[in-house]
């Protein structure tokens, strides 16, 4: 690879490590594995950098495809430590936006990884339905139906946490 393809890797890498690191986490639902899957995804990347027409689609379907992969390796069906897949933050936000925040992690975390992925490509990274399809390696339709789904999903498990929000809230006035 020459100065020019290097600098241009470095460069997308810097761009959207981020997104990469968020489209794994959401994926697989630890942060741990994210960043090996993210890693895993950035080598292979790197080595075929020249011969790909479109990098962010490419750099997506392997971050997807190494995270699931992670998922899927034995020592991760073993027991984890309760907090190791996503911690509990306590609030000090008066505004309530934090816990609503929480809320929605908890409740899209409730949701199974096919359909979270396909709702964080859609409507996280703004990916239509044919590039989720791409990046996923699946047909539109599947990612029309997942959508749907866990959007569903999403919606039913946000009432449920709403619903023990204000139980507890009421509770606590009670005290």
């Amino acid at each position: 690879m020459d100065l020019d393809d290097q600098r241009a890797f470095r460069e997308f890498v810097s761009a959207r490590m981020a997104s990469l690191r968020s489209l794994a986490y959401v994926t697989c639902g630890d942060w741990h594995a994210a960043e090996d899957a993210v890693a895993n995804a950035l080598i292979k990347l790197y080595a075929r950098w020249r011969r790909v027409d479109r990098p962010d689609l490419y750099a997506q379907t392997m971050v997807y495809r190494a995270a699931v992969d992670e998922t899927r390796r034995a020592w991760w069906r073993r027991e984890r430590p309760a907090g190791d897949a996503m911690p509990d933050v306590e609030s000090a936000d008066p505004s309530g936006a934090t816990d609503e925040r929480i809320r929605v992690r908890q409740a899209l975390m409730a949701v199974p990884p096919g359909q979270r992925a396909v709702l964080y490509l859609r409507y996280y990274q703004g990916l239509s339905i044919e590039e989720t399809a791409q990046v996923l390696g699946c047909q539109p339709g599947t990612v029309k139906s997942q959508g749907t789904r866990g959007l569903a999903r999403l919606r039913e498990r946000l009432t449920e946490l709403s619903e023990t929000a204000d139980v507890e809230e009421h509770a606590d006035a009670c005290v």
